[in-house]
């Protein structure tokens, strides 16, 4: 009889230090976890902010393409008229 007592107090011991052992094994995790969600939080708004930057330089181009052919235009009218 003393032997089931001393091995249902053991496993119980055992069972505490296993559940304890894994609660702050998850806390460590869940530390871990929660930087690294902020660093790629951090990395995700970055690149956010640098498309935003290029779909508005690629909007431009086309603006400043036609501005070009405009004063190429009006260089060779100049050039023309110079001659």
């Amino acid at each position: 009889m003393e032997a089931i007592i001393t091995a249902i107090i053991s496993g119980g011991l055992a069972l505490v230090g296993v559940i304890f052992s894994n609660m702050q094994s998850n806390k460590k995790i869940e530390v871990h976890l929660d930087k690294q969600q902020a660093v790629m939080d951090t990395k995700i708004d970055e690149l956010t902010r640098e498309v935003r930057m290029h779909n508005n330089f690629a909007q431009r181009v086309p603006v400043i393409e036609e501005q070009i052919k405009v004063i190429n235009h009006r260089i060779n009218d100049l050039e023309k008229g110079g001659k």
